[in-house]
């Protein structure tokens, strides 16, 4: 954690900026399935300003998607870089079926984050879905581009969280608290409880400012 004047802010260490040795490719040309991801995270402390670098990959869950769009909406200047379940689901709602709707939106979503990713330029991801599977293709898409990847938890009331997803926003907290979300290739997590979402008043996507000498 890092001031710049009064104002307190996190900023990702240099060893949370780039791939770690599990983001390396395998030797040989043996087909031995997915990559281990595992790496080490970091649990930040809450902010009023958050910094990342450049072209990371950020994902931002909560166990209400209301509150969860509210943030982002607040915070993400970049538009063209938020990708969100809400988002992708408004586009195709009365064009796909419903049947469809999820897949489709998540297939899209992929295709987004891939672009972006390749060309080096920041993805923030808003996902519905709570669980480890959902997170592991867009952590897998950065990890193979040897991009940062991150996670902040958005705490919501009890009354505004669905019950079907309880049990994954369970054990989101779980592993984030224990720090395991390493395991899935997390390099930092941050848990925004009760009104510390609403203290961040910027998130930047930028290296911190050089020091005069």
């Amino acid at each position: 954690m890092s001031s710049e004047g009064s104002s307190r802010s996190v900023k990702i260490g240099e060893n949370e900026r780039t791939g770690w040795s599990s983001d390396r490719p395998r030797r040989g040309g043996e087909d031995r399935g997915p990559a281990d991801l595992t790496t080490h995270c970091s649990i930040l402390r809450p902010a009023d300003r958050l910094r990342y670098s450049p072209g990371s990959l950020l994902i931002v869950l909560s166990g209400s998607p209301a509150l969860r769009e509210k943030f982002l909406d607040r915070l993400i200047d970049e538009r063209g870089a938020l990708i969100s379940t809400t988002r992708v689901h408004a586009l195709l709602e009365g064009r796909v079926g419903a049947d469809e709707l999820d897949a489709r939106s998540t297939e899209l979503m992929l295709a987004a984050a891939a672009k972006r990713l390749a060309a080096r330029e920041t993805v923030v991801v808003g996902l519905d879905d709570l669980s480890a599977q959902a997170r592991e293709p867009f952590i897998r898409l950065a990890a193979a581009q040897r991009r940062p990847r991150h996670v902040i938890l958005i705490e919501a009331p009890r009354e505004s969280v669905a019950e079907e997803r309880l049990l994954d926003l369970n054990e989101l907290r779980r592993a984030l608290e224990a720090g395991e979300l390493g395991n899935e290739g997390i390099q930092t997590a941050l848990r925004l409880g009760g009104g510390t979402a609403d203290e961040v008043k910027r998130i930047l996507f930028r290296p911190p400012p050089r020091q005069e000498d």
